[in-house]
């Protein structure tokens, strides 16, 4: 059977070091404010470590994303070639992914890929039980068991849950409606910053033509957000700030890789950048309007009607007239 221990034990390990160092540094151990700050914090940059390590499986998801983009043309056609025809569809549009080298699941996959830590963070928080006989494993210290069971978030422990019994309760000498207020609070910042993700992502990107591609989109914006609403009666609440936090790093990153590299052109967008040199062109216009306004006075003729006479007046009559006799 396929073990997780090392799963469990890398979480803890990272848990362990940045508490120790924000022990280190000075933040107090004690509850202020009614928080444990060190083990909050420890949360915290558990996300930042494993944000760091999977960027560059991030920055893959984005080139997938932007090489799924740059299809939907080719996409777009094989719909209306093969309009009923399912199963062909779906046999030309892999080909064109595989042809083209581009994966349709790699958008998923950097959530996939913390879906280990996710688990593991979740099983090592349901052990903060004082009332555990082997505190020890997985690398902690009795003190750091202790430490951590007692970790509380406005006076809610980490290890507490929206669902938690009325034994858990008072294991962890926790008030059950204070724990239910926390928990609900985070499982609606939670909900709300899961939607945010990838709405984010979808309003800068544009919505799939695949099919496929189309539903799954759906299922990230409104499925998952909604799923929460369930299964985060069961998160610790530790969980559900590595949740939050998790959220919040790519709604960061996500804003700026977007603003950094652009999504390329959609063809609707072509069609407009295919006016924006129009727009050179008319700006070039307004420019040829302002010299256009000098042929439009056109001096020459302008002056031929109105202009040599009111110039002409001082001189040229004294001159005409002469001319005139002289004729």
């Amino acid at each position: 059977m396929f073990s997780l221990d090392w799963i469990y034990y890398a979480i803890s390990w990272i848990l362990l070091t940045w508490h120790s160092a924000w022990d280190a540094i000075g933040v107090p151990v004690d509850a202020v404010i009614g928080t444990n700050w060190a083990w909050i914090l420890a949360i915290v940059f558990l996300v930042v470590t494993v944000r760091v390590i999977l960027f560059p499986v991030f920055v893959k998801q984005i080139k997938s994303q932007r090489a799924m983009q740059a299809l939907q043309p080719k996409v777009k056609e094989l719909q209306e070639k093969h309009k009923g025809d399912r199963e062909t569809l779906q046999k030309e549009m892999m080909e064109l992914y595989r042809k083209e080298k581009a994966n349709p699941l790699m958008g998923c996959l950097p959530m996939f890929l913390q879906i280990p830590v996710f688990l593991g963070l979740f099983h090592v928080l349901r052990r903060l039980d004082p009332a555990k006989i082997n505190k020890t494993l997985y690398g902690w210290t009795v003190e750091q068991f202790d430490s951590a069971s007692s970790a509380k978030l406005f006076t809610a422990p980490i290890a507490g849950k929206f669902g938690s019994t009325a034994d858990e309760l008072a294991r962890l000498g926790a008030n059950g409606t204070t724990v239910k207020v926390i928990a609900g609070i985070l499982v609606l910042v939670m909900m709300g910053t899961t939607y945010l993700t990838s709405r984010q992502m979808i309003l800068k990107t544009g919505w799939a033509e695949d099919p496929q591609q189309k539903m799954v989109q759906r299922l990230m914006l409104y499925g998952i957000p909604l799923s929460l609403l369930v299964s985060g009666a069961i998160f610790p609440i530790g969980v559900i700030i590595y949740w939050v936090t998790n959220n919040l790093f790519t709604l960061g990153q996500q804003q700026w890789v977007l603003r950094k590299y652009p999504p390329p052109p959609t063809p609707g967008r072509t069609g407009v950048k295919s006016s924006s040199p129009v727009q050179p062109a008319k700006t070039a216009g307004l420019f040829g309007r302002k010299a256009a306004p000098a042929p439009v006075k056109q001096a020459p003729a302008a002056p031929k009607v109105a202009g040599p006479k009111p110039g002409a007046k001082p001189a040229n009559p004294k001159k005409s007239r002469p001319a005139k006799r002289q004729g």
